[in-house]
């Protein structure tokens, strides 16, 4: 059970506590808590379901989170919109409806005085990765839209330029190496690794709808198989590496009768 007493309001509004499930409520003489809201929580590179009321505060969600991550709320900080929340600042004043996405990342655990600095830092450089992720990720989405369309096309019968499908590849590629560039640990590193998959994926897709324009009368029945080979960057990333063309010849070893 946990206190509403933070400030003046609070006291006139009662106590909270959290009943089975994670679900933390505000407790009234016969009364009923108020209107429910449901976040997603990012930590660990996977996201949490937590359901809590609207007008709680980021202190009483970092109780209910303590269940589902283990991590005690002095060691939380928690992210809303890129901006680290106290405790004491409520849910709906910051803006959280039903469907927020947080960051959830852990402090580091105690350490001497010649360490402490250290852990903040990192801290700070994995939110920067983090927004350099969102940012290549908001890219990533447009040029998807557009994959999108060129795949509409191609399957509607529609011939298209093969220079569409090579500048969407082109636009890809630079976000790959953006993704490439950006050095990131922990929760950044595995929303990088998560987009760099999605950029492989959408050029796979423009290669095999551009075989496919290419022989529009081809049997639609049989797959268009086409394999991209992607290299291995020193940090872990992947790059696009056109295959090597496979050299085919024929040979005719016809016998020819001789007629006297």
């Amino acid at each position: 059970m946990m206190s509403g007493g933070s400030s003046g309001g609070r006291d006139a509004e009662g106590e909270w506590e959290v009943r089975p499930g994670g679900m933390l409520v505000q407790r009234r003489d016969g009364e009923a808590a108020g209107p429910a809201v449901r976040i997603r929580v990012s930590y660990g590179g996977t996201y949490r379901d937590v359901i809590v009321p609207a007008q709680a505060t980021f202190g009483e969600l970092k109780r209910i989170l303590v269940q589902t991550t283990g991590v005690e709320p002095e060691r939380q900080r928690l992210f809303f919109r890129g901006k680290e929340k106290s405790d004491s600042e409520f849910l709906h004043a910051a803006g959280v409806k039903d469907g927020a996405k947080l960051l959830l990342l852990e402090k580091p655990a105690p350490a001497t005085v010649e360490q402490k600095a250290e852990p903040v830092i990192m801290d700070e450089s994995m939110m920067k990765a983090c927004q350099a992720v969102a940012r290549v990720r908001a890219e990533v989405d447009k040029l998807s839209a557009k994959v999108c369309d060129l795949e509409k096309s191609v399957l509607g019968g529609r011939k298209v330029e093969d220079k569409e499908f090579v500048v969407l590849t082109e636009l890809l590629m630079m976000q790959l190496l953006k993704l490439d560039g950006i050095e990131a640990e922990g929760e950044a590193r595995a929303q990088r690794k998560a987009e760099v998959r999605r950029v492989q994926s959408l050029v796979e897709t423009l290669d095999k709808l551009k075989a496919r324009n290419a022989n529009p009368f081809s049997d639609h029945n049989k797959a268009v198989s086409v394999t991209t080979q992607w290299e291995t960057f020193e940090n872990g990333m992947g790059s696009l590496s056109a295959p090597l063309p496979r050299v085919s010849s024929t040979q005719d070893n016809t016998d020819w009768e001789q007629f006297d």
